[in-house]
């Protein structure tokens, strides 16, 4: 995203909350823990700002859809957020509003941080240093928890509808500002309240972090992780923050370690449980993936290329690590024999590990279906995803409906079952999942693939609205209403939608368009009745 349209966003965003002057945040009182927020600062009020911030999140280039990682990171969040529910950290309100969502950012700084509305951004740089899925457990259950006592209210303001103006415009805004200095400012706009936190805005109180690791550690413990993942990560932020100050580390900024802090932490991890790993060598291959993902930049993937030298005294773990960020890195390179080369090494190490982690097979295979795909080779792509066990998963089901909807425009015969079938799978998926982007956008591709355009628009529609671009869903839907006066009986369901989900976004744009306007007015107004 362009800054020029961050700062059209930034307006945009803010001219929805924007119903009287903001007020200056050196005088905002910090509510005490236990207080009760503000009715004004609501939950319905906290979620709807969460919605507006990721339309801008998820448009932003930093924003990434990988699959495999969301599948892997979810495998943890998920645990978490039923164990809090368990717990009763999270009420019956934020249960039903809140998105609950962890989300990836392309960066190597090691950093995670909670947005309003239960969204929770992580950095690659974090997921690449971690060694174990308990220490990436911790830091999630320690996010988590600052969104379950909603620690951003509370460290805002007394709640009024003014904070939510600052709120917004320091995220948006902010974001701006904190990466202007980079190489890729032109096109960076993201990390969610990265810049925010980096410039002290957000930064919770150690009250609030005392509270998070509290509240964490008993959620980290009844989701089955090991409490000794908090005292490892500790120990790794504490060396590297004596070790250097390079920026490199922003968790550190806006969730200082203290001596306390640390020491609780080993204590907690004395007296804990030992869990047992579950599939390490999956960690492993994320680990690596994240590495690869990271840094698109050619020289650093011909670095990671070169990883495939591996030395004779790597541990099987090393080994792999190695050999699949080679793979990623040939295949980002588009190096088809040396990425196939790695991958076939790796599985040798998987299949003659003694842990069998099935998994970790499987996510090879997904890779080497990706090169296929991206190497034009649609048929034994198809192939090959057809051949695996149906596991469920996103990444399954997107790479399948990618493969099909390949191997059906280069006109393979076996691909129109297929195809059809991720289709319907695809279609019961966003039924569900109305926020998944890809899903959508893969949904529309195997539409128009078998011929189904009306379909194929309304989901093109859907793709974009999930971005926040309402005109640009609006316009796929008009289309799709002119197309609909041909419409088949067959298809009337289809032009059915399509008309109802045309006035409900033109419904959405004009309380827009009224909101900025009233704002555009000048200043303070009464908030608008429903």
């Amino acid at each position: 995203m362009k800054l020029s349209r961050l700062s059209a966003a930034v307006a945009a965003t803010v001219a929805l909350w924007a119903f009287a002057p903001v007020a200056p945040l050196a005088q905002v009182r910090l509510p005490a823990l236990g207080e009760s927020v503000s009715d004004d600062f609501s939950v319905s009020a906290e979620h709807k700002l969460g919605e507006q911030i990721m339309h801008e999140v998820r448009r932003d280039p930093d924003y990434i859809d990988d699959p495999q990682l969301l599948d892997y990171l979810q495998t943890i969040w998920q645990p978490l957020v039923q164990a809090a529910r368990e717990r009763g950290e999270i009420g019956a309100d934020t249960d039903t509003l809140y998105g609950w969502e962890p989300f990836l950012v392309r960066d190597r700084t090691v950093n995670a941080f909670a947005l309003p509305g239960g969204y929770v951004g992580v950095h690659l740089g974090l997921m690449a240093i971690t060694v174990t899925r308990d220490e990436l457990a911790a830091v999630l259950a320690h996010e988590l928890s600052h969104v379950t006592q909603r620690h951003i209210a509370r460290s805002m303001t007394n709640a009024s509808r003014q904070s939510l103006v600052g709120l917004a415009a320091i995220i948006l805004g902010a974001i701006a500002a904190g990466r202007s200095g980079s190489a890729d400012a032109t096109q960076a706009v993201i990390v969610g309240g990265q810049a925010a936190l980096q410039q002290g805005q957000l930064n919770f109180s150690r009250d609030m972090e005392r509270e998070a690791d509290r509240v964490g550690y008993g959620v980290l413990s009844t989701a089955g992780f090991s409490p000794g993942g908090v005292a490892s990560m500790f120990e790794k932020l504490e060396y590297a923050s004596r070790l250097n100050d390079s920026g490199a580390y922003p968790y550190l900024r806006s969730h200082p370690l203290t001596t306390e802090r640390i020491g609780e932490a080993r204590n907690r991890s004395s007296v804990g449980k030992a869990v047992p790993q579950s599939a390490p060598l999956w960690h492993v291959l994320m680990q690596a993936r994240a590495r690869v993902l990271m840094d698109p930049r050619d020289q650093s993937l011909r670095r990671l290329q070169g990883a495939d030298a591996v030395p004779a005294a790597a541990s099987p773990a090393e080994r792999l690590s190695a050999l699949y960020a080679s793979a990623l890195a040939s295949t980002e390179l588009r190096d088809w024999s040396r990425a196939d080369t790695a991958l076939q090494q790796a599985l040798a190490v998987v299949r003659n590990s003694p842990h069998g982690d099935t998994r970790a097979d499987t996510e090879l295979q997904w890779l080497r279906a990706q090169s296929l795909v991206a190497r034009g080779e649609p048929a034994r792509a198809l192939e090959l995803v057809s051949s695996l066990p149906d596991d469920g998963s996103r990444t399954g089901m997107l790479l399948r409906a990618e493969a099909a909807t390949a191997a059906h425009a280069a006109r393979v015969p076996q691909a129109a079952a297929p195809l059809r079938k991720s289709m319907e799978t695809l279609q019961t998926w966003v039924s569900v999942n109305r926020n998944d982007a890809s899903a959508w956008t893969h949904l529309a591709q195997a539409s128009d693939q078998l011929g189904l355009r009306l379909r194929a628009l309304r989901a093109e529609a859907e793709a974009r609205a999930v971005v926040g671009d309402l005109n640009g869903a609006i316009d796929r839907l008009r289309a799709g209403q002119r197309l609909a006066r041909q419409a088949t009986p067959a298809e009337f369901v289809d032009a059915s939608i399509v008309e109802a989900r045309l006035r409900e976004l033109q419904h959405q744009r004009r309380e827009l368009m009224a909101e900025m306007r009233g704002e555009r007015r000048g200043g303070s107004r009464e908030e608008p009745q429903e």
